[in-house]
């Protein structure tokens, strides 16, 4: 948990669990609420994002966000990238991109925004509704989670199992 006077690190995976892929944030925070994390670390659902996620990225010292793209890169792929504004994030993250990009956007200009790393996992343009992960981001999801943990466990001065790098292969 992060502390009241914050500066811990917050895992915030975004997405619509409804349109398959597209939840893939979520399903990683699901993940990594199963595994023990250092104190200090919070894992944040953040759904479709929207202001309510201010205050929790307000108090964070650091930000791992986990988030799909539409990119064109084989479904599964991740990129780990350290976005400063919304100019520097993928062009077509999905649907609720917007709002979140602005809302960081906003806690850089007012000078509170903490830093952000982002794992962009690349997956089909959406279809029909499905609560479920293709196949391919399924078997990329251990990977996945492997190398935002040993992200979080970087950051809390813990050394880490070093995965992320056969992580971003698709």
């Amino acid at each position: 948990m992060i502390s009241p006077e914050g500066r811990g690190c917050l895992i915030l995976g975004i997405g619509n669990t409804l349109m398959g892929d597209e939840g893939v944030g979520v399903h990683v925070i699901r993940r990594l609420q199963e595994t023990t994390l250092p104190e200090g670390v919070e894992c944040l659902d953040g759904g479709t994002g929207g202001l309510h996620l201010l205050g929790p990225l307000q108090s964070a010292g650091r930000v791992i966000l986990v988030d799909a793209t539409v990119d064109g890169n084989r479904p599964g792929t991740f990129r780990r990238l350290q976005p400063r504004f919304s100019a520097d994030y993928p062009p077509s993250l999905t649907a609720h991109d917007i709002g979140l990009k602005d809302l960081l956007d906003a806690l850089e200009l007012l000078g509170s925004g903490p830093p952000v790393t982002l794992f962009a996992v690349s997956i089909e343009p959406l279809g029909e509704l499905d609560t479920s992960l293709s196949l391919a981001v399924e078997r990329r999801l251990p990977a996945l989670v492997r190398a935002i943990r040993d992200e979080a466990l970087e950051g809390a001065g813990i050394e880490a199992r070093g995965s992320r790098s056969e992580a971003a292969t698709g």
